[in-house]
């Protein structure tokens, strides 16, 4: 069974003092940053802790103390992850401009695919494994996507967007985006010079933008 969030068993081992010290904090941060390299690479199924161990440059029995398991690990990261991800979404506001609410969750998210390519590669394992931790996620998702697609469906009848599937409109959007961070290296190979910097991100948007905006308008 997935490890509820509010499990302890998860939760960094140094999490039990009272309070926990600045050197704690960055030993927890370095184990984290070096696991979210390990998972974004090998999923993880296919990660060890000695792999994480190596990666963050500490012997095992040091993580060990840190975090309990590679799932405790993993729980972190993906928590973490979930609430950067899913802000966008929130954010959406029935009150505003749809095609100018629907562009800022296009760019929001397309900053999340420049900014935070491992998470987003973290995520896609996990799902391509079958979400096996993160299946209580999945339906507060599912709920939020829910309502979501209810201003859609508002505006849609309020005429203020072309008749669409709301909920196929937020795959195909999540499909887009995230390819340039999951597929980032053929992004770069097929765009050749053009795709190194942050310009593919800005011609990107620009295309989205032209994209969505002439579609919703219908």
């Amino acid at each position: 069974m997935p490890a509820s969030k509010s499990d302890t068993s998860v939760a960094p081992r140094s999490a039990a003092t009272r309070k926990r010290t600045r050197i704690q904090q960055e030993k927890e941060e370095l184990i984290l940053e070096a696991a979210l390299d390990v998972f974004a690479r090998h999923g993880f199924r296919g990660s060890t802790i000695d792999q994480i161990a190596e990666q963050a440059g500490i012997s095992k029995p040091n993580l060990l103390y840190y975090f309990r398991t590679k799932e405790a690990i993993h729980r972190m990261l993906i928590d973490r992850l979930l609430d950067t991800w899913l802000e966008p979404m929130k954010i959406i506001d029935a009150d505003g401009d749809p095609i100018s609410e629907i562009q800022s969750y296009i760019r929001r998210k397309l900053e999340l695919a420049r900014d935070y390519p491992r998470e987003s590669r973290l995520f896609a394992n996990e799902i391509l494994q079958g979400a096996p931790h993160i299946q209580e996620e999945l339906h507060d998702l599912r709920e939020l996507v829910e309502e979501k697609a209810e201003i859609i469906r508002g505006w849609i009848t309020q005429g203020k967007i072309a008749p669409c599937d709301p909920k196929h409109l937020f795959f195909s959007i999540w499909a887009i985006t995230q390819h340039y961070a999951d597929f980032d290296a053929q992004i770069r190979v097929v765009l050749g010079t053009t795709g190194e910097g942050e310009g593919r991100f800005e011609d990107a948007a620009r295309f989205l933008d032209q994209l969505y905006v002439n579609g919703l308008k219908g």
